[in-house]
């Protein structure tokens, strides 16, 4: 995996990290149980408020997890309760083995029973159910979740919060909504993909004693830091045209500014040169506009591209290191059929943003045979619209909508949101982690748009492009916020200006 990722796992790659640590390593598993547990039993006790100590236990591992971590809060003088979702008898091996040495109450709790018995708790371990967990909970667990979430205490999840899918974040029934996660061994691709992100709280990733080098690649990445530094810079010996021209075609009447902040940004991001393809009746507001990015007037209709500015704009497209289309571009039946034949025909690196992917909704394998990579910038409600299915399918399903689409296209797919996904036909995502509220404003997805093509220009692949600016743009909105005093007032321009700090590998936020 890249230096500039920390590796996610599945429920898959973790299984197999276990087996590989116990069979070839020959780590005992009440070993890595025990050193598991008592991370649990320590965050449990930094959240505690005064009251006893409930630990909610499945059948599985993870309950065994929880019963060493009532044994260790035990151990601290804390008043502690086991409360068993099923028999005692239809535990693992390893969790009725840390029944046995757990001397404290414990007892099981029917769904009628378990709100009562959960009241006044100080603290709440989930430990229902691992990662191996898919699917919507059935009683007794679905019940307990709720009575969990009812109780009015803060909650450790032990790994992942019962009820995510530890492998792609969805939820499709109960969830504990925890305060605090620890995570065993790494990070979950659920922790970090919503909805299963809503639900995890602080997360706190423990080593619990498996050995490094474990078996096969890491199915998905966290964004970190490094990943600022892998553009290409400008040498001495560098030129305005060398250093990266971006094309970007859109504009409409009312819908000027999405092509002024999506060149700006690419300037800002370090594109040595950047056009605007317009209507031919808005180029002299760009002009004014606009200081430093050079404009071309296209053949349009009624304030909009006709499909007669195929040609002007391929013309500039064969100078450029990398096109954008889609910015302002609004929705008619020419502009559609212009983006189109764009796409089949520009031979430079593509991103296709806004009303560019309206124009291939329902077509994405319509992408799969173009020259050069392209890169897609959507949203829910438009990734929802290219796979003709509801938005909140797409949110129900992040990882799994932005692999299909990633599939049918060929392209790296970005889908936006505060979990922003990078992933292409491989299927490997790219997650980031790193929270902007002042994003939540029109026009910085036109920014992000600019600063992927900006790096494409530059040099970089498309999934690097894309991973690098995502972060980079994060970083800006952060760093917008922390000069503008708030995030709500942050707006895409400040964005913008932000960009040159953010781009910086050592720079703060």
């Amino acid at each position: 995996m890249e230096d500039w990722l920390e590796p996610l796992l599945d429920a898959e790659t973790m299984r197999s990290v276990d087996a590989w640590a116990i069979e070839e390593h020959g780590t005992p598993s009440l070993e890595l149980m025990e050193v598991a547990g008592r991370a649990v039993a320590e965050a449990a006790l930094a959240i505690a408020a005064p009251g006893p100590a409930r630990v909610v236990c499945g059948k599985g591992n993870n309950g065994g997890d929880g019963l060493v971590a009532a044994r260790q809060l035990a151990e601290t003088g804390h008043e502690v309760e086991v409360l068993l979702l099923w028999p005692a008898d239809q535990l693992s091996a390893d969790g009725a083995t840390n029944l046995e040495r757990f001397a404290g109450s414990v007892g099981e709790a029917g769904p009628g029973r378990l709100p009562t018995a959960l009241a006044g708790s100080g603290v709440i371990v989930d430990a229902i159910f691992g990662t191996g967990f898919a699917g919507a909970p059935r009683d007794p667990a679905a019940t307990a979740i709720e009575a969990i979430n009812g109780a009015g205490a803060p909650v450790v999840a032990a790994d992942i919060a019962s009820g995510v899918d530890a492998s792609s974040g969805r939820v499709e029934g109960a969830a504990v909504d925890a305060e605090a996660t620890v995570s065993f061994h790494a990070g979950k691709l659920g922790h970090w993909i919503a909805p299963g992100k809503r639900h995890r709280g602080d997360l706190r990733v423990a080593e619990i004693g498996i050995p490094p080098g474990g078996p096969g690649e890491a199915p998905g990445g966290l964004l970190a830091p490094g990943v600022l530094g892998i553009a290409p810079h400008r040498g001495d010996d560098s030129t305005k045209f060398s250093s990266g021209q971006v094309l970007i075609a859109g504009g409409s009447r009312g819908l000027s500014g999405a092509v002024c902040m999506s060149s700006s940004a690419s300037i800002r991001a370090g594109a040595g040169y950047a056009t605007v393809a317009v209507p031919a009746e808005l180029e002299a507001i760009l002009e004014v506009k606009l200081t430093e990015v050079m404009s071309i007037g296209c053949p349009s209709r009624d304030g909009r591209l006709s499909r007669d500015a195929v040609e002007p704009i391929l013309g500039a497209a064969g100078r450029a290191a990398a096109v954008v289309v889609g910015p302002g571009l609004g929705r008619s039946d020419e502009a559609f059929e212009l983006v189109g034949e764009l796409a089949r025909r520009i031979e430079a690196p593509l991103v296709i943003d806004a009303d560019g992917l309206n124009a291939i909704a329902g077509r994405l394998d319509s992408l799969a045979d173009r020259p050069a990579p392209t890169v897609l910038t959507p949203h829910a409600g438009e990734l929802g619209r290219l796979l003709e299915r509801d938005s909140t399918a797409i949110s129900a399903a992040r990882l799994d909508s932005a692999r299909e689409a990633a599939r049918l296209s060929g392209a790296i797919v970005v889908l936006k949101g505060n979990d922003t996904i990078v992933v292409g036909p491989d299927g490997r995502p790219v997650v980031n982690g790193l929270d902007s509220p002042a994003l939540a404003t029109a026009g910085t997805g036109d920014v992000l748009t600019g600063v992927v093509a900006a790096l494409l220009a530059r040099g970089l692949g498309p999934r690097e492009a894309a991973a690098a600016a995502v972060y980079a743009h994060a970083r800006a909105g952060r760093l917008a916020a922390e000069r503008i005093g708030a995030a709500e007032s942050v707006i895409a321009t400040d964005v913008i200006a932000a960009l040159p700090r953010a781009l910086v590998a050592e720079a703060p936020g």
